[in-house]
């Protein structure tokens, strides 16, 4: 099986319209339509992207004799289409000197790289903006986040999922509905407690 079908399928079976797909690549829909017809091939870091958005390795995307055990194309019955329901993407903003470990940063696709001057030490932040795709997202960077007063204390990274705010630190996850005022003064209440100071809760909803 050709990549090209495979990306078809895959898509098809996680519900997923070419606009969409197109929009988790980065890319645009015609990009999506030329893979699909073999016509163009991916390039290798959105082929990283495909491999985390349909779960399944760049190997078996890749290669026409590996077993793609598993992967089925979507069946329907009359009008009525049997769909997996999707994850929104994440968007945020990841200070890349508050992670412990870089390989989180293959569970993101990286938009824009900004250098912010602290005014102290360091002298600059390393700010990444970015979506991923990833369900599980929270939780993977919650175990890579920095919790060490030798190395500024509690980092946390924020970011959102359509009309949620997640805040997350080393281990904790806080999360609140957007527009929610009294979630939102729970969590700044626990940000508090982890030694968060107010100017730092402006978080972009």
């Amino acid at each position: 099986m050709k990549l090209s079908e495979k990306i078809q399928i895959l898509r098809k079976r996680d519900g997923y319209s070419q606009e969409e797909l197109a929009e988790i690549c980065n890319v645009s829909r015609q990009s999506i339509s030329k893979w699909e017809a073999d016509i163009a091939l991916p390039e290798t870091e959105k082929l990283i992207i495909l491999s985390n958005t349909f779960k399944v390795t760049v190997d078996v995307l890749l290669k026409d004799t590996l077993s793609v055990e598993g992967i089925k194309e979507v069946s329907s019955c009359g009008n009525n289409a049997i769909k997996k329901k999707k994850s929104a993407l994440f968007e945020g903003a990841l200070i890349k000197e508050s992670i412990e470990d870089e390989n989180i940063l293959d569970y993101i696709y990286v938009h824009k790289v900004e250098l912010w001057n602290t005014g102290g030490k360091p002298k600059y932040w390393t700010v990444i903006f970015f979506t991923s795709a990833q369900p599980d997202f929270p939780e993977l960077v919650s175990k890579v986040m920095i919790s060490d007063k030798n190395r500024g204390g509690n980092w946390f990274v924020d970011f959102k999922q359509e009309n949620t705010k997640f805040i997350v630190f080393r281990n904790k996850i806080l999360k609140y509905e957007i527009g929610n005022a009294k979630e939102k003064s729970i969590v700044c209440d626990e940000c508090r407690k982890l030694g968060i100071p107010d100017e730092q809760m402006h978080w972009q909803e």
